[in-house]
C-alpha cells in the first residue's frame, strides 16, 4: 500500500468511526453530567460499608453507570476507603466502574450492538459483587488503622447543579478521557487502513489463544472505557474472536500498572489478589460464553454491518456534526485546561498573608485525582485552600502554620507519590 494511499484510508476511517460513536458520546456525557452533578460521591460512600454481600452489591449498582474515567476511579475508590468504605465495597466499585459507564454502554450499543452492550455491564457486575466477597472474606482479619474525618458536603443550588452538568459532562470529563479516546480512534483508524479484513481468521490461532494473548497486553496497559470500543470493534471486523475483543473491553479499562501499584499500596496485597483475580476470571470467562456458547453472529453482525469497507458511505449529516462538535469539545478540553493551569501559576505568585507551600507529586493524572488530593488536604486542620495543578503535577497548600509533613502523609495515603 502506498503512503499516500493509506494516509488517505486512515482519517476516511478516522472519521468515519468518529462520527458512528459521535453522537451517543455526546449523549453519554450528558448522562455524565447528570450523574455527577445530582448524584454525588458524598451520598453513595455511606452505603459502601456493612455486609460484605449487601456493600458488593451496592458499590457494583452504583458503580456501573458512573462517570469516571479509567484513571478517575482509583482516587474516588481510594477516597471512599479513606472515608470508612469497606475493603470489599471499595474492591467492587474498582472492578465495577471503570468496565463501563453510562457513555461507554451507549458508544458500546453504536458500534458493536445491543449484545455488547448488555453483556458488558452485566460481567461488570457480577465481577464486581464477586471481587468484593472474595475480598470481605480473605481480609476479615485484618486490622483496620485508619483515621476518619469526613468533611462536610456542600449543599448546591439548582442553577449551580445545572452549571455543573455541563461544566463536568462537556469539560472536565471530556478533558479526562479525551487522550485515551483519541488514542482508541488512531489505533482503530491505523489498524483498519494496514490489516486486511479477516487477517487474524488466516492465522487459525484458537479463541483461547487469543483471549490470553488479549488478556496479557490488557493487563498492564491502560485504556479507557470508551477508547476501548473503537479498538475491539476494528479487531472483531479483522478477524479476532468476539469473546477475545470482549476481553479487551473488561481487562483493559479495570487493570492497568498504575492501577495495580496503588490498590497495592492502599488496600494491601490480599486485596490486590482479590482485584486481579476476579477480573481475569470474570473476563475468560464471559470470553467463554460469547465464543463457545451465545451466538456467534449476535457479536459480529452488528460490527461488520457498521464498519465494512463502505462504512464511511452510509453517515448521516446528524453523525458527521456530531463528529465536528465532539472534536471541537476536545480542543476546548485542551484550551482550558492550559488557561487553568497559567492561572493558578499567576495566583500563586500574588502575595498572600498566609503561608504557602508548593509539593511536587506523581501519580495525578486527572480531574478525579486533583478533586481527591484538594478535598483530603482541606480536611487538615490547618489547610485553608488547597490547590492541584495537573499541569505542573503539583499542590500548593495556603493557611496559617503549616505542616507540611502532615500534608505529605495525606497525599501518600491517597496512594500517590510526593517528591
Amino acid at each position: 500500500m502506498e503512503v499516500k494511499e493509506f494516509i488517505v484510508r486512515f482519517f476516511k476511517d478516522f472519521l468515519a468511526i468518529l462520527s458512528e460513536m459521535s453522537p451517543f458520546l455526546l449523549l453519554g456525557f450528558f448522562f455524565a453530567g447528570l450523574l455527577y452533578a445530582f448524584i454525588p460521591k458524598q451520598r453513595i460512600e455511606k452505603y459502601f460499608n456493612g455486609k460484605p454481600f449487601r456493600s458488593s452489591i451496592l458499590a457494583s449498582l452504583f458503580g456501573i453507570p458512573l462517570p469516571l474515567c479509567s484513571c478517575g476511579v482509583i482516587p474516588t475508590g481510594t477516597a471512599f476507603y479513606k472515608n470508612g468504605a469497606s475493603k470489599g465495597g471499595t474492591i467492587s466499585f474498582l472492578i465495577s466502574t471503570p468496565q463501563t459507564g453510562v457513555d461507554s454502554i451507549l458508544a458500546t450499543f453504536s458500534l458493536m450492538g445491543i449484545p455488547f452492550a448488555i453483556i458488558r455491564p452485566l460481567a461488570a457486575l457480577i465481577t464486581g459483587i464477586s471481587g468484593g466477597l472474595i475480598t470481605s472474606t480473605i481480609t476479615k482479619n485484618e486490622t483496620d488503622k485508619r483515621i476518619f474525618k469526613q468533611g462536610e458536603e456542600k449543599q448546591k443550588t439548582l442553577s449551580q447543579k445545572i452549571s455543573n452538568v455541563f461544566r463536568y459532562g462537556f469539560v472536565e470529563f471530556i478533558q479526562d478521557i479525551s487522550k485515551w479516546l483519541v488514542i482508541g480512534l488512531v489505533l482503530a483508524a491505523i489498524i483498519s487502513a494496514l490489516i486486511p479484513n479477516e487477517f487474524f481468521e488466516l492465522l487459525n490461532m484458537p479463541p483461547i489463544i487469543q483471549m490470553l494473548l488479549i488478556l496479557a497486553v490488557s493487563i498492564p496497559l491502560y485504556i479507557c472505557a470508551t477508547g476501548s470500543i473503537p479498538l475491539a470493534a476494528i479487531l472483531i471486523l479483522k478477524g479476532i474472536s468476539p469473546g477475545a475483543a470482549f476481553v479487551l473491553l473488561m481487562a483493559g479499562p479495570a487493570t492497568n500498572a498504575a492501577t495495580i501499584t496503588m490498590i497495592g499500596k492502599v488496600l494491601g496485597k490480599r486485596s490486590l489478589f482479590a482485584y486481579l483475580g476476579t477480573i481475569i476470571a470474570g473476563a475468560l470467562s464471559f470470553g467463554f460464553l460469547i465464543d463457545y456458547v451465545l451466538p456467534i453472529e449476535w457479536f459480529t453482525q452488528i460490527t461488520n454491518q457498521h464498519l465494512g469497507h463502505n462504512h464511511g458511505s452510509h453517515l448521516l449529516w446528524w453523525q458527521i456534526a456530531s463528529g465536528v462538535i465532539l472534536l471541537g469539545l476536545i480542543i476546548n478540553g485542551y484550551i482550558q485546561k492550559h488557561l487553568e493551569s497559567k492561572n493558578q501559576s499567576k495566583t500563586h505568585l500574588k502575595s498572600n498573608t498566609m503561608e504557602i507551600k508548593t509539593i511536587k507529586v506523581e501519580g495525578m493524572t486527572c480531574n478525579h485525582c486533583k478533586a481527591n488530593v484538594e478535598s483530603n488536604l482541606e480536611q487538615l486542620e490547618f489547610v485553608d485552600i488547597a490547590t492541584v495543578n495537573l499541569a505542573d503535577k503539583s499542590v500548593t497548600i495556603k493557611g496559617n502554620n503549616l505542616e507540611t509533613e502532615k500534608a505529605i502523609n495525606m497525599i501518600n495515603s491517597l496512594g500517590y507519590k510526593c517528591v
